[in-house]
């Protein structure tokens, strides 16, 4: 369920970038961020005791994987795997640890957690950074809904652990104590942009058409060949992220079909999914999924989003024969994916993903 994490930047959208621009190491400019860095540190000690206290195991999972992942809009780094005859294997820096989590489940594992360094590239800004920190964490045979109170709770330890009492981004602050609003992404989408979502989708899929027509009547403008998924990301881009997570947390549940990735349908439902994000400050936090364990389902969207990739970027990963193996084992489970440099920013009050960041990677020369 990976996902600021399900979306990357997609062609056309920009983001505004405020670092430093001093190298990290020099004394001053650590001295400035020394604080930060030791707020993460206090917020990780926190939810890792708040995990081991409900049972859950805290694994490692490896980076290097056979697949990425396969979501249309991530891009992961590539290297060879040399064998002592110098045979090659092309392996990939993992973009979450989503599918190495499952296999773990499908081991036997029932509840689980990983402080998960993941890999982007093509992503660089304020809230970006091509090595981060994704916290997973997995319960066996347990609804998702039950994911929603996990995070309504790591909200709280992490202020705890922080010290403070808001969570604030550019002028934006939210409550991290309080119950966060719930609400369905069809009831967003007529609330903030007067779009009936659900009116799009039949079926499992997306009508185009109406979603573009309904977008130009909301004043976003699209282009030519973005498709229903491109047109939902403008929309929510432009009208109705900037609403969400505002005074108090905001969880955006219910996505619709198209945009399943790895969860399951709702029980019952040809139009909307068992998923949800975390918004706090107008930043996405977490991406949720009651998990998919249909294969053929799986690798159905996966080829679908790869042939997406491909007509776009002209690129597309392989998928994890070994995975599919492992899914068809794995129980019913619901998983989420939280951005945790992202959660350390808006206990600290940080502006900047590198200042929660010990060494930042370094930016090419120009």
């Amino acid at each position: 369920m990976p996902a600021f994490l399900m979306f990357g930047f997609l062609p056309g959208f920009v983001e505004v970038n405020v670092r430093e621009t001093s190298p990290f190491w020099l004394p001053g400019a650590h001295a400035a961020r020394r604080p930060y860095l030791l707020a993460r540190g206090r917020i990780a000690a926190g939810i890792r005791a708040w995990f081991t206290g409900r049972g859950f195991i805290e694994v490692e999972t490896a980076t290097l994987q056979v697949s990425p992942g396969n979501e249309t809009h991530l891009h992961a780094f590539a290297t060879d795997l040399i064998g002592p005859g110098t045979e090659r294997q092309q392996l990939y820096l993992r973009t979450s640890p989503e599918f190495a989590c499952k296999k773990l489940l499908a081991a036997g594992e029932t509840r689980i957690f990983d402080f998960a360094r993941a890999f982007r590239n093509r992503e660089r800004g304020a809230l970006h950074h091509p090595e981060f920190t994704m916290l997973e964490w997995y319960r066996a045979n347990e609804p998702y809904e039950t994911l929603m109170e996990d995070c309504a709770a790591l909200m709280a330890e992490a202020a705890r652990a922080a010290d403070t009492k808001q969570f604030s981004f550019r002028g934006k602050t939210v409550d991290p104590f309080a119950e966060p609003e719930r609400v369905t992404v069809a009831e967003a989408f007529d609330r903030h942009a007067k779009v009936d979502l659900l009116g799009t989708v039949s079926g499992g899929q997306g009508d185009r058409g109406k979603l573009g027509v309904a977008a130009t009547k909301a004043g976003v403008k699209i282009a030519g060949d973005d498709t229903w998924g491109d047109i939902f990301s403008r929309i929510l881009a432009e009208r109705v992220d900037p609403h969400l997570g505002i005074g108090k947390a905001t969880i955006l549940y219910e996505y619709p079909l198209p945009l399943a990735a790895l969860a399951r349908a709702k029980a019952g439902s040809d139009k909307v999914a068992e998923r949800f994000e975390l918004y706090a400050c107008g930043i996405e936090l977490a991406n949720a999924f009651g998990e998919l364990t249909d294969v053929a389902e799986q690798r159905a969207r996966f080829k679908s989003a790869m042939a997406e990739k491909q007509r776009i970027y002209g690129e597309r990963y392989p998928v994890d024969e070994d995975f599919f193996s492992a899914l068809a084992q794995m129980p019913q489970a619901s998983g989420v994916a939280l951005g945790f440099d992202r959660l350390a920013m808006l206990a600290t009050g940080a502006q900047n993903i590198e200042q929660v960041i010990w060494t930042p990677v370094v930016e090419p020369s120009k």
